[in-house]
């Protein structure tokens, strides 16, 4: 599947869910690092809430940008304070 048909893929999936992370005033934590993983682990896609007070010391763009790069996902869309990451599940070697 190319991207833009898996961004609109996902879109779709996720339009009528709400975030499932949310990032407070400490911005991109080792804890919420850990849960997306383990959310992208479990469901290949998340929405994730930035709260107006974690704009403080970094943009939208800034923080989506190094969550999607710290979890090896791709950043499907960034709207408002919510974006969208997915990743295609992991093969397991038996």
């Amino acid at each position: 599947m190319n991207t833009s048909k898996t961004k609109r893929f996902v879109k779709h999936k996720l339009k009528d869910e709400g975030p499932t992370v949310w990032i407070g005033k400490e911005g991109l934590t080792e804890q919420s690092l850990n849960e997306i993983e383990k959310q992208l682990k479990k469901n290949k896609m998340l929405k994730i809430k930035i709260l107006q007070t974690a704009l403080l010391k970094e943009t939208k763009k800034e923080i989506a940008a190094k969550a999607a790069e710290q979890t090896g996902a791709l950043l499907v869309d960034i709207r408002g304070h919510i974006f969208i990451l997915y990743r295609k599940k992991e093969k397991q070697i038996v």
